[in-house]
């Protein structure tokens, strides 16, 4: 809604170029700003029908009797995204005022756009940076938390991803980078804000890996003149309760991120964290991630395959199976992962999630 302060600008601005006195009114039809102070925080029975019929409203020296204590003028609707926000008037012989009447309205919509605009924007902010800060403690989820998301058009359905930026709030460029953020996402389920010194967040839900990256890589592209800007994603997560995770995963690749790249993902790091400190809830993560759903069966088979370098016949004698049952068992451990045993990259990153588990 036009506040006072917003009203008083409208007078001033318009005012100043017509010479005429202007009335900015609620809804309800009080005067929240006006030429003429003491008619201030008075009723307009005018601006009351305006706002009932969403009509402009003429006051004529032949009319004005059935709308006491007003004067005569041009009474016109004020709208904002097609909805009444307030009436503006003007006072004057209607006949001598019509042309600079919608030039009024004009301008007073256009200045209330803007208005609302930038504070819409700002309660938005604020609100992503509060359900941020509720999402990262890593309590249960309150019901609340599902309401501010509803309102802020962020689904609860994942895919999540939690991304990091380093920008600096003092560098000149920064509010033209973080409304470029805003604006690329604008269509997408995605909260942004601003969480402590350099450090800003994207949450994303309902994009999975290919899209995601897909929009990254435009996204960086776009930024490559701010060659300051770096972006780490961190680990995909399925559950919103689970998305502080993924922003824990985000500093890790900040960490061990390599200084030429500008995105940076958190699994093409993930193996230098766990050398680094390998008894991390990372190392519990990636070893439960990669092993989960192989029973105790196949996990043996797995480690023996690995302990005979990978070679079949070897395994096979080791653990008294067939090779047709190795083979069966490693195909199954592969569809069950997406972890190759018998590919180089992918065997290392099973054997290090065995000695992780163990």
């Amino acid at each position: 809604m036009i506040t006072k302060q917003l009203a008083n600008q409208i007078i001033e601005q318009t005012m100043l170029r017509l010479q005429r006195n202007i009335n900015v009114m609620e809804t309800n039809g009080m005067i929240l700003a006006s030429g003429d102070k003491l008619r201030v925080d008075r009723i307009h029975e005018g601006a009351l029908i305006v706002a009932e019929t969403k009509q402009t409203l003429w006051i004529t020296e032949e009319n004005k009797h059935q709308f006491p204590k007003t004067k005569p003028g041009i009474n016109m609707p004020i709208n904002f995204q097609d909805k009444l926000v307030g009436v503006v008037g003007i006072t004057g012989n209607p006949e001598e005022i019509k042309e600079v009447a919608t030039l009024v309205q004009l301008t007073t919509e256009m200045m209330v756009h803007q208005a609302l605009i930038v504070s819409e924007r700002d309660w938005k902010r604020k609100m992503q940076e509060m359900v941020f800060e509720d999402l990262m403690n890593n309590h249960p989820l309150q019901p609340i938390i599902f309401e501010r998301l509803a309102k802020l058009d962020f689904s609860s359905k994942g895919p999540f991803y939690a991304i990091l930026i380093i920008l600096d709030p003092e560098s000149k460029f920064y509010q033209n980078i973080f409304q470029e953020l805003e604006y690329y996402f604008e269509k997408d389920s995605v909260l942004i804000g601003h969480h402590q010194l350099h450090e800003h967040f994207i949450l994303t839900s309902q994009l999975d890996h290919i899209a995601l990256k897909k929009k990254l890589a435009i996204l960086s592209t776009k930024l490559k003149k701010h060659k300051e800007v770096r972006i780490y994603v961190g680990q995909e997560v399925s559950a919103l309760q689970n998305i502080h995770y993924s922003y824990q995963t985000t500093k890790i690749a900040l960490q061990y991120s390599n200084p030429i790249k500008t995105i940076v993902y958190f699994d093409e790091v993930e193996l230098f964290s766990l050398f680094k400190k390998p008894e991390t809830s990372e190392a519990m993560h990636f070893s439960n991630r990669i092993l989960n759903g192989l029973n105790d069966k196949l996990l043996h088979t797995l480690q023996e395959y690995l302990n005979c370098n990978q070679q079949l016949a070897v395994c096979a004698e080791t653990l008294l199976i067939h090779r047709h049952t190795l083979t069966y068992r490693l195909n199954k451990i592969s569809e069950i992962t997406g972890y190759n045993p018998s590919l180089f990259q992918d065997a290392i990153a099973l054997q290090i999630a065995l000695w992780m588990k163990k």
